[in-house]
């Protein structure tokens, strides 16, 4: 730390004992994943889409949430709504492309029922035919929507949770207060570059990796360079309000050090030259420089499989500008490659017997307990 650097303040205390790890079958177990599909990823507010990709009244995208197909829209007001992928008639999967438009209706490929962008019923073969029909009562399943940070969370929970309790109060206590995200506009940013990855590994070992740094020192040479003190094994998230500071001769967050673009409106000079990581469970990674915003959305979608988006906004005019945008993305596209692969080397021991009752944490790595805290409340002691 320099002298201006303001003190850590870690959550909780830094212990100086081990505490134990997940077992290895919550990492395996079709059962225990079956059990998170329903208690965590269906009962949680769900970072689904960036509400820029739905640019026009028509606009789609679907998601993969827990169990279920989610199909979002923007309606003719410009409102984004949300809802099960099901058609209401026979159960055909309404939408069946990734992303798409369409001019007024949504219809199903199957026997052409036909539902406007608010989910109503509008039309059906031989609809004529079948005066007691109720219209409103066969409307697509709509979900709930929120807002924020540029992106559309959803929650399938028929009572969700508080959304300013859960995900805002989350990132607040990481930043010590929600106006620090805020300063990013990141609403306003434009997608300057967006990378899928397809990991063979349970989406929890993904989580448990970006929130700690005791492995940065050994996969991730180019990080360090740029993060001197993340070869310490101290994770920016270990530490409330603490954003992990840009060595003395590194110009930018690039692959080299090189200088990037100019800091983001907003963003304030105790900001500068930081960077600040933020886990929002359960399946998105906030990243905070002070020329770009990286945002991570996972989707699990089996025991030992995790699809991850990964998005780079930028400045509107950077993007506008055709800046090359290739050492600022290289330098997280290969921290992800890194994180992903060891994340990968993990996942087959998950089932071994020398991991059949967990691992350890060591004391830089404690606050991933508060994680597995959180997983084991939301889903009990699952079958097995």
């Amino acid at each position: 730390m320099t002298a201006t650097d303001p003190p850590r303040t870690a959550s909780p205390a830094p212990p100086s004992e081990l505490l134990p790890t997940l077992p290895g079958r919550y990492y395996t177990d079709p059962a225990v994943f079956a059990r998170e599909q329903e208690r965590i990823l269906e009962a949680r507010w769900f970072c689904a889409v960036r509400s820029a990709d739905l640019a026009r009244p028509g606009a789609f995208r679907t998601a993969s949430v827990g169990r279920e197909s989610v199909l979002v829209c923007r309606n003719r007001s410009g409102g984004v709504r949300a809802f099960l992928n099901v058609c209401r008639h026979r159960g055909a999967r309404l939408c069946t492309a990734e992303a798409g438009e369409v001019r007024r209706s949504l219809q199903c490929p199957y026997h052409a029922w036909t539902y406007d962008l608010d989910g109503r019923l509008t039309a059906a073969p031989n609809m004529a035919d079948m005066p007691g029909v109720d219209r409103g009562e066969r409307g697509l399943l709509g979900v709930h929507v929120r807002e924020w940070l540029g992106y559309v969370w959803v929650c399938l929970a028929q009572e969700p949770p508080s959304f300013d309790e859960t995900v805002r109060a989350t990132v607040a206590r990481r930043l010590g207060g929600e106006e620090a995200v805020e300063r990013y506009g990141a609403e306003g940013l434009a997608l300057g570059r967006r990378i899928s990855y397809d990991v063979a590994a349970n989406w929890k070992l993904v989580i448990e990796n970006f929130m700690e740094c005791y492995h940065c020192g050994t996969i991730h040479p180019e990080l360090t360079d740029v993060l001197p003190e993340f070869a310490e094994g101290y994770a920016a998230q270990y530490y409330v309000g603490h954003g992990a500071r840009f060595g003395d001769d590194v110009a930018g967050f690039t692959v080299d050090g090189t200088a990037g673009f100019a800091r983001i409106d907003g963003v304030g000079e105790e900001q500068d030259r930081r960077y600040y990581a933020v886990t929002v469970p359960p399946q998105v990674f906030v990243n905070l420089v002070p020329d770009h915003v990286i945002v991570h959305r996972m989707f699990p979608l089996a025991p030992d499989r995790t699809l991850i988006e990964c998005d780079w906004l930028y400045s509107p005019e950077v993007v506008d500008s055709g800046a090359d945008l290739s050492r600022s993305v290289e330098l997280f596209d290969r921290v992800n490659r890194q994180d992903f692969a060891a994340c990968e080397r993990c996942q087959p021991a998950m089932s071994s017997r020398a991991y059949r009752d967990g691992g350890v944490l060591v004391p830089v790595e404690h606050h991933i307990a508060e994680f597995h805290s959180w997983v084991g409340d939301l889903i009990g002691d699952p079958p097995g």
